[in-house]
């Protein structure tokens, strides 16, 4: 039996640098955080960079749709609000147990795992993106 699926769409060029703006913002904006607080926390949102990029990613989504780029910006999409939900539950365990002084150290492994999480999938999908690849299960 033949594979009848058309192939995927080639993406333009001002796509293609239009996501690499992208990894670049949420890059930058990811080594701000982390100089400055000493975790990524909410990596991408953590100042008007990441605030810039996650827009950005949002916009172009659609004019991705079809090509090898739309796995890139859901990945990244991906990436920026799941960071967001780990930061607040970090947070929300911080407080709820901040009496019986566990949870800032729960916390604090929470943001952590988080912050390497975020620069793993940050790191590992530029690699991908620079491969003119698809990020695997996107």
């Amino acid at each position: 039996m033949s594979d009848t699926s058309a192939p995927p769409a080639t993406p333009s060029a001002s796509l293609i640098s239009t996501t690499l703006v992208v990894y670049a913002l949420f890059g930058v904006a990811a080594v701000v955080a982390l100089l400055a607080h000493g975790l990524v926390l909410v990596a991408p949102l953590g100042d008007i960079i990441g605030i810039v990029a996650i827009i950005l990613a949002h916009v172009k989504r659609a004019d991705a749709a079809g090509t090898w780029l739309a796995s890139h910006y859901r990945w990244l999409i991906r990436t920026f609000w799941f960071s967001v939900l780990w930061w607040v539950i970090g947070g929300i365990i911080f407080w709820i147990l901040l009496i019986i002084l566990i949870g800032p150290i729960i916390a604090i492994a929470i943001w952590l795992a988080t912050t390497i999480w975020v620069l793993y999938r940050l790191i590992r999908g530029y690699v991908l993106f620079k491969d003119s690849q698809p990020v695997p299960g996107m």
